[in-house]
């Protein structure tokens, strides 16, 4: 089994007693749902957007043996089962990320 790690970020994936299991670099590629915003309104010199969230870019096509993660958001909206996001976040003692518990599916 392959992962391919469509984030800007290395993914240190860890198992439920905090072991390293494994860790995947970025791909150099990042899959993300388009987002433009809108700005509808202003107060008191703050703009205020509605963002449309809208088609995934940069996802691979399904390919046999590959799976990839990538963001929460895309992985929602791909509805794919080779689709997976980071489980929940790890900290270090002075609570900088350091990796995830698993992988959400």
């Amino acid at each position: 089994m392959e992962f391919v790690n469509l984030t800007p970020h290395t993914i240190n994936i860890h198992n439920e007693s905090d072991e390293l299991v494994l860790t995947v670099p970025p791909s150099g590629k990042v899959a993300r749902v388009a987002a433009p915003r809108r700005q509808f309104a202003q107060i008191d010199g703050v703009g205020i957007y509605t963002v449309a969230y809208g088609e995934i870019e940069g996802l691979p096509a399904p390919q046999e043996g590959v799976r990839y993660i990538t963001s929460g958001l895309v992985r929602t909206r791909a509805d794919r089962s080779d689709v997976f996001s980071p489980g929940p976040l790890l900290r270090d003692e002075d609570g900088r990320p350091m990796g995830c518990i698993g992988l959400n599916g």
